[in-house]
């Protein structure tokens, strides 16, 4: 059973850092697309920032120049470094991705981790 683990989240000031986590356990035959979304409280949920497998990344226009996102393939990990933080960052933050289970399989499952909390307040 594929899931997904984030941790990193916390309470931070105004113009801080935070570095978020995720990995992927169990048993599957590939990762593709990896991602991270947030929900602030009364909004929808939104994308963050994303990462091929490849190495191709994407970025909310919020948080361009500011949240940088990698990912470890060796270990099932994607990342997030999230500098110059701001009050309207606060949000649930959850970890995605394309997961292939089997070789056979004929599409990628999207999974989603349970979301780790960013609070930015002084």
């Amino acid at each position: 059973q594929v899931q997904l683990v984030e941790s990193g989240g916390g309470l931070v000031q105004p113009g801080g850092s935070l570095r978020l986590s995720c990995a992927a356990s169990g048993t599957f035959f590939r990762i593709y697309t990896m991602g991270w979304f947030r929900q602030a409280p009364g909004k929808q949920r939104e994308l963050v920032a994303s990462i091929t497998n490849g190495g191709t990344t994407n970025y909310a226009d919020s948080v361009k120049g500011r949240f940088t996102i990698s990912r470890d393939n060796a270990k099932n990990t994607v990342y997030l470094q999230m500098n110059s933080l701001k009050p309207e960052d606060t949000a649930v933050y959850y970890c995605n991705a394309e997961i292939k289970e089997t070789w056979r399989a004929s599409h990628a499952i999207n999974y989603w981790g349970k979301g780790t909390l960013v609070t930015v307040s002084s």
